[in-house]
């Protein structure tokens, strides 16, 4: 009987394990397929459209994307510096924010918090947005218009990240902390810093993301090439393949360019130059995103 059960128990935990296994697969499919079209050539992808297992291979689409490397090579730079110090004091201000919030000490923390939550409703809309950064901050054509605006501080990361600290750090640890004569800045560093890994990493990943896909910033405050970032070049070339595409039927001399260039599989070359650093960056935050996504959600 126990025999039994045991062989039962392990037939359920091996389907579990294949569902699994089948989900992760079909999770990768589109990459894989994105990839494929990728280095798959023009010609193949016009008589037999996408295809998992390419009919003919061609690197066409990366050597028109990185015909120009230097150019690649600084909007990559770009896109590192600001991504990093962007998501390092993104991630200070929201922590040194959200933490007073979540000490029931602190005066009028309802009101602040209520004003937080305002700002994710209502705006003051683009133009004087636009105008502030621009006028007033002079961020124009810097490297800190890809940094500040619109990106620097969540709303509803401060919320999380309150709601993480209320629920998760013991106020215990905290008052003997204080009893022993530690500063409100040496208990933060030392001890709520380190007991909140979770959080930390589930907002850096956020601010990664938001930093390393964003082309708005940089379409709008930046007009130096040599300051483009790698979205936006990116974007202003499939940008330019369309616009080449329209004006084929009134020149001939486009129309030839254009039946020696790759439009779909450089398409699908642009996805996977922008996509392909996070890729690889994403499993180190993965075992501490569900906690801290989980646990920052329960209100406190």
């Amino acid at each position: 009987m126990v025999k039994e059960w045991s062989i039962k128990k392990w037939i359920g935990a091996s389907m579990i394990h294949l569902f699994f296994w089948a989900f992760t697969v079909a999770s990768l499919i589109p990459f894989i397929l994105v990839f494929m079209v990728s280095i798959s050539s023009e010609d193949s992808i016009l008589q037999n459209g996408y295809s998992l297992l390419p009919s003919q291979i061609s690197f066409a689409a990366y050597q028109f994307l990185f015909h120009d490397f230097s150019e690649i090579a600084k909007a990559y730079g770009v896109t590192i510096l600001t991504t990093l110090v962007g998501t390092v004091v993104s991630l200070l201000i929201t922590a040194l924010f959200a933490y007073p919030l979540s000490r029931p000490e602190l005066p009028f923390r309802r009101t602040i918090s209520f004003y937080i939550f305002f700002t994710m409703l209502f705006g003051g809309g683009m133009v004087p947005w636009y105008i502030t950064y621009v006028n007033m901050f002079d961020l124009k054509n810097t490297i800190f218009a890809m940094i500040i605006p619109n990106l620097l501080l969540s709303a509803f990361n401060v919320l999380l990240m309150r709601s993480f600290f209320a629920s998760t750090i013991p106020e215990s640890v905290v008052e003997s902390a204080t009893i022993d004569g530690a500063s409100e800045l040496k208990i933060f560093f030392k001890i709520v810093v380190p007991l909140s890994l979770p959080i930390m990493a589930t907002i850096g990943l956020f601010n990664t993301l938001s930093y390393w896909n964003d082309w708005y910033n940089c379409m709008l405050f930046i007009d130096k090439p040599e300051l483009y970032n790698i979205q936006y070049l990116m974007t202003k070339t499939l940008t330019n393949i369309q616009y080449l595409l329209m004006k084929s039927n009134s020149s001939a001399q486009v129309g030839d360019l254009l039946a020696k260039m790759p439009r779909e599989t450089v398409r699908m070359a642009l996805a996977i130059v922008g996509i392909a650093p996070l890729m690889f960056a994403y499993p180190f935050f993965q075992k501490y995103y569900i906690s801290g996504i989980t646990t920052g959600a329960v209100k406190g």
